[in-house]
């Protein structure tokens, strides 16, 4: 008769297969209030989940808590997304939530979503469009509320840490519909004071507080902005389209005060040490030259000068007696040829280079005699002229044209009375 009886963890057990099958229950999405909320410290979070006439237990692991965008609190309104099973120790049924976000701001996710990979798809998101930020900044500007954690720690972290900075704040709304037009304008007015490093943010929130800064106008002018420029939007696990078009994210306004400037008792360490390293070069580098001085004090050639002397008169002389002995050699040289010059031919009979020469040039003499025209005159020939010009032909002349007639002894002058053509042949 006991074989009818099921223990507890038989009857869990069969409970826990039922809803383990069952398809309808692999993926519930459920919406409710937060209450008994537990961070346990392995990361999983253990709550319960109520509207106005139930509640369910719910576990989210570690490894789908730390993907959280916000922190959870009792009383939150949430959304999430999980499966629906039975915990076998205690035969109590639960949700093993594997997403969750807040109630109402589901559009704003994909709202955000959508424009962050739009602008990371145009490359605002670039690390080579990343300007430096400067290790020591002269002025730092601040844009953030003008009351408000944020900027006290910001500003106390600053002069803190580096108190030769001036910082400058630009108070503005961070929050509302109208927070980023107004945090553009002060991104504007920052531009004008010659600032080193920007610092844009605010503390934390919920998605909605923080919305203005996931705003395209916002995001856009913060790339453009000539300023490097800091983020330190929210909480350390709040991320903004801001933080991704910032020359640098700071995960808290603290953060940013840090990353901004150096802190001053570490300078101050620095520069001891290299003082330190300085005086240590500057001795090592005596210490080499005070050696480096004794070996040339106590060198061979310091110490008998006159060595080095001899060598240089032996080279001297060595000199001397070449050049002596190359002036000679030039000066016989030039002997031997102004001998053979006294010796030569044309020199001792200077009248024979021109014998030839006069027959030559006799030579020519005849042949142009016999090629001038005057001598024909001599023989009894004339040449007439008419106008200075040789009369060659008959046709040049016309009756009663004066004439020039040039015979050996002189010029007569004629006038054409008649023409008569002599044919030869």
């Amino acid at each position: 008769m006991e074989d009818k009886y099921l223990t507890v963890s038989a009857i869990n057990r069969y409970l826990k297969h039922k809803l383990d099958t069952d398809s309808n229950l692999f993926t519930v999405f459920l919406k409710g209030e937060i209450s008994n909320l537990k961070m346990h410290s392995t990361g999983h979070i253990y709550f319960s989940i109520k509207d106005e006439n139930s509640k369910i237990n719910a576990i989210m692991f570690s490894s789908a808590a730390k993907k959280l965008e916000f922190i959870p609190n009792d009383g939150d309104k949430i959304l999430v997304t999980g499966r629906i099973s039975v915990y076998e120790a205690t035969g109590s049924y639960q949700i093993y939530v594997s997403e969750m976000q807040k109630d109402g701001i589901g559009n704003l996710y994909l709202a955000y979503e959508k424009l962050k990979k739009e602008l990371a798809k145009e490359g605002l998101f670039d690390q080579k469009f990343k300007k430096k930020i400067p290790k020591y900044p002269d002025k730092i500007g601040v844009i953030t509320a003008k009351e408000g954690a944020a900027v006290k720690d910001i500003i106390s972290t600053i002069k803190r840490r580096y108190p030769i900075c001036e910082v400058y704040l630009f108070p503005s709304l961070v929050q509302g519909d109208s927070a980023y037009k107004n945090i553009i304008e002060k991104i504007n007015q920052a531009e004008m004071y010659d600032l080193d490093v920007l610092i844009i943010g605010r503390g934390g929130g919920s998605l909605e507080d923080l919305w203005p800064f996931n705003e395209e106008e916002l995001a856009r002018r913060i790339f453009e902005c000539k300023i490097p420029v800091i983020s330190a939007v929210g909480h350390e696990i709040d991320y903004t389209i801001a933080d991704f078009v910032s020359d640098l994210r700071a995960p808290t306004p603290t953060g940013a005060a840090e990353m901004a400037v150096p802190n001053l008792p570490d300078l101050i360490n620095y520069v001891n040490n290299l003082k330190v390293r300085l005086n240590e070069a500057i001795n090592a580098k005596v210490n080499y030259q005070k050696l480096y001085l004794d070996s040339i004090k106590n060198s061979f050639v310091i110490k008998n000068p006159m060595i080095m002397f001899e060598a240089k008169k032996q080279q001297l002389d060595l000199l001397v007696e070449k050049i002596n002995k190359t002036m000679i050699n030039n000066i016989n040289n030039k002997k031997h040829k102004l001998e053979l010059l006294k010796n030569n031919h044309i020199i001792i009979n200077p009248k024979s280079l021109y014998k030839d020469k006069i027959i030559q040039v006799n030579s020519f003499i005849d042949k142009l005699e016999l090629l001038n025209p005057l001598n024909s005159l001599k023989r009894g020939y004339s040449i007439t002229y008419k106008n200075n010009k040789v009369v060659n032909n008959i046709d040049d002349v016309k009756i009663d044209d004066i004439i020039d007639i040039r015979i050996n002894s002189g010029l007569i002058k004629a006038k054409v009375t008649k023409k008569k053509e002599v044919r030869h042949g």
